[in-house]
């Protein structure tokens, strides 16, 4: 378990398809640093195709690196679904379109198993959109379980869905 959390890092993937998709992802990012998440870093937005059975628009994805000093992951990720209901994220269709998208990735080295709460996140590995922004700003981040960086993740990935950078 990783004690000091004065020199911990996270990351966040950020992720929107509807209405104002970069503003939404803006939004988010300055929610984060008045709910006093220190963003240290952020990737380049990328425009993703959606993974869902459900038939919906592209979305707009990039990851932010929060560092410290860091409240608990659970803080973290209690102050990451008040920015969501705050811009309006509902949860009527399991992996429909959504205003706004932030999952909790990695914090430090942490493991974390509850009902609130999976470390690191469940399905980041297997994720095109979320790996390729994340290599960007973190190639040598480790995978806690997977005992692999972030640049090993994505050159392994079977993910073939369309990940470019966005230009608007």
């Amino acid at each position: 378990m990783f004690s000091n959390r004065n020199h911990a890092k996270a990351y966040v993937s950020l992720g929107s398809n509807l209405g104002d998709r970069g503003g939404n992802l803006l939004l988010a990012v300055r929610g984060m640093m008045e709910a006093a998440l220190c963003v240290t870093r952020l990737s380049s937005i990328y425009e993703t195709e959606p993974v869902s059975e459900v038939e919906q628009a592209p979305f707009l994805n990039m990851v932010a690196e929060v560092g410290s000093p860091l409240p608990t992951p659970e803080q973290v990720m209690a102050r990451l679904l008040r920015i969501e209901y705050l811009l309006g994220r509902t949860r009527d269709v399991k992996d429909g379109p959504r205003t706004i998208d932030l999952d909790l990735l990695l914090y430090a080295d942490i493991e974390n198993h509850t009902e609130f709460l999976t470390l690191p996140h469940p399905r980041m590995h297997e994720r095109r959109f979320v790996l390729e922004p994340l290599v960007e700003i973190a190639p040598r981040v480790m995978h806690p379980t997977l005992k692999r960086t972030a640049m090993e993740l994505l050159e392994s990935s079977e993910d073939q869905t369309a990940v470019k950078r966005w230009c608007p």
